[in-house]
């Protein structure tokens, strides 16, 4: 990733509200904005069918190619759902173009994509599926066969459990 060029076009990385980037990427179509939103097709979870749906690889992130000139900046953060452009306190980051030509070929084709979210030790997360669906802790350790080890405090002690990696989200901070 490289400091914005204000002369050429690149890609950055818009952070979006949950679940809003179906409507961000519409949105900046809609301003004839180029943009990209890289999806997989994986199996439903709901419990009453099982279909095929096509989702984000990296929820709550949208690419968008500008040069970030006064006007197209002001266009992209006024999008329905953005929340920022992301980027260090130097102001927005570049992502090199091979990085998105590769995103895009992966995404053409049927293949399966495989994706991982690399918890951090100690760091707050909720089993959102399961029979353990609802319970909050702190992840301890990665598994063999795609499973996690969450800690759970209760009355002054721990108890852990196993669960598979999919069952498992990160809190955002704050929450």
């Amino acid at each position: 990733m490289t400091a914005p060029s204000h002369m050429a076009s690149a890609w950055y990385v818009l952070h979006t509200r949950s679940r809003f980037e179906q409507v961000v990427f519409d949105g900046l179509e809609g301003k004839s904005l180029e943009a990209f939103l890289p999806k997989m097709t994986v199996m439903s979870k709901r419990r009453d069918r099982r279909k095929t749906i096509r989702i984000p690889i990296f929820p709550g992130y949208v690419f968008v190619k500008s040069d970030l000139n006064v006007y197209e900046r002001l266009e992209i953060v006024k999008t329905i759902g953005v929340v920022r452009i992301v980027g260090n306190k130097d102001g927005p980051i570049s992502v090199p173009d091979q990085s998105v030509d590769s995103l895009q070929i992966m995404v053409a084709g049927n293949n399966e994509i495989l994706t991982g979210t690399r918890f951090k030790k100690g760091e707050r997360v909720i089993v959102v599926e399961g029979p353990f669906a609802g319970v909050t802790g702190n992840f301890v350790r990665y598994k063999g066969g795609g499973r996690v080890v969450v800690a759970i405090e209760a009355l002054g002690q721990y108890a852990a459990v196993n669960v598979p990696e999919e069952y498992v989200e990160r809190i955002p901070e704050g929450v």
